[in-house]
Parts: C-alpha cells; sequence; structure tokens
C-alpha cells in the first residue's frame, strides 16, 4: 500500500507515541503534526470525532484511535508484523494492550495527584497493576527475549513503552517503590529505553515538558522536585 501518512500528535500523548512506535518498526514513512491540545485548530476539530489524538491521515481519509490506526497498520503493511499469527494468542496480546490503557489512567490520576496521600494511593494502584503484569510476563515468552512476548517485538510492547517513559521522570523526583520486586517488570522496562523507535516516539524536550505539565497541574511530584527540604515520597505518603 503506498498512501501518504500523517500522524497528527501532541507532544507528551502516550496513544500518539503506540502508533509512532507502530509505524517505526513496520518501517512506514509518515509525517507528522503537533497540535497544541489546549487550543485546537479548527482543521483539526472538523476532522477528529472526539476532539482526541492521535489521528492519522490516510489520503483523504482520516483514522483516529490508537487502537484502530494501529490495527490498520497491521493489515495494510504487513511487513514486520506486530501481531502474533495465532488468534488465541493474538487475542491475549489485544487483552494486554488494554490493560496498558488501564494503567494510564492511574498513571494520570498519580501524575495530577496534588498531595501526598493521593499520590501515595495511586503509586499503590500502578503497583498492584505492575505485578499483574509482571506475572503475566512469565507466561506470554515464546523463548529467552526481552520483550513482552520474547524476541518478538509486538504492539504490547509499543503500548508499554510510553507508560515507562512516564517514570523515567518521576524516578528522579522521588521513589514511591512502584516497581519494587517486580525484576521481569524491570528487564521490560529497560529495554523498550534502548529501542530505537521507542526513543524516538517523542521530542527530545519530553520531560522538559513534562515537567512543565506537571507544573501546570499543582502536582504533587512537582512540589516534590521544586520544593527545598521535601520529605522521601514514602516518608511523604507515609
Amino acid at each position: 500500500m503506498i498512501t501518504p501518512l500523517t500522524l497528527i500528535s501532541h507532544h507528551l500523548c502516550p496513544y500518539v507515541q503506540r502508533v509512532a512506535i507502530a509505524l517505526a518498526e513496520k518501517q512506514i514513512p509518515a509525517g507528522r503534526i503537533y497540535i497544541d491540545l489546549a487550543d485546537k485548530p479548527d482543521w483539526f476539530t472538523a476532522i477528529s470525532p472526539l476532539g482526541k489524538v492521535p489521528l492519522l491521515r490516510v489520503g483523504d481519509d482520516v483514522l483516529f484511535e490508537s487502537a484502530a490506526i494501529c490495527e490498520f497498520l497491521e493489515d495494510a503493511y504487513p511487513q514486520h508484523a506486530l501481531h502474533p499469527r495465532d488468534p488465541l494468542r493474538r487475542a491475549r496480546h489485544r487483552g494486554w494492550i488494554e490493560f496498558a490503557s488501564a494503567t494510564l489512567g492511574d498513571v494520570w490520576g498519580f501524575e495530577t495527584a496534588r498531595d501526598a496521600a493521593t499520590a501515595g494511593r495511586k503509586a499503590e494502584d500502578l503497583h498492584r497493576k505492575f505485578r499483574q503484569i509482571d506475572a503475566a510476563l512469565d507466561h506470554a515468552k515464546q523463548d529467552d527475549g526481552a520483550y513482552f512476548a520474547g524476541t518478538a517485538f509486538s504492539l504490547v510492547d509499543a503500548a508499554f513503552a510510553p507508560v515507562f517513559r512516564y517514570f523515567d521522570l518521576f524516578d528522579r523526583i522521588a521513589d514511591f517503590g512502584i516497581f519494587v520486586g517486580l525484576g521481569r517488570v524491570q528487564a521490560w522496562r529497560a529495554a523498550l529505553a534502548e529501542r530505537p523507535s521507542v526513543r524516538a516516539a517523542v521530542t527530545g524536550d519530553y520531560q522538559e515538558r513534562l515537567r512543565g505539565f506537571l507544573a501546570k497541574h499543582d502536582a504533587y511530584l512537582h512540589q516534590l522536585g521544586t520544593g527545598p527540604g521535601e520529605p522521601s515520597a514514602r516518608q511523604a505518603s507515609a
């Protein structure tokens, strides 16, 4: 399929990152346009049914929702497949992609928490989520590779890489113990961080923009990162 593709993006959106990673892994060329979701241009609201990113322009057509876009890429560009061929395994992978979306909901609650108690509860929710995926990694692997299913990079990896990326900054601010005792998840996270498609899915100022997001929301993480003499996260949330 040879059709001009353009990915409509926002710098911090993890769902945009999923599509960008899939495009890179499948070696599909695509243009990219960034918009400000706080000041959406008229042309964007006219073509986005939900007013959200990502959108993928496919010639004169427009696709929305990251899951639908990634499924389209798998169907239209079968090279470098990111889904297993086996229907049962493919269905399981789709389930874990949805689990990644649910985890992003907990990340939102954690990063926008405005006090220690709320941040501590949200950290516990995230730890429970990651504990579930840590156990699932044992069953999903087909070999000894570093990714969700082994050596083959999949759409599950593309879905979780943006989740883990948040913690590259969060872990520098404070230790909430979210990944304590989760060796498989920590190894997976490290492997994804080194993947070229994952690294290239965001611009070089991603962490600066994320810090700006925390400041705009007066987040507890921002308070920890800027306040003098702040207690550790574990002390603050005890």
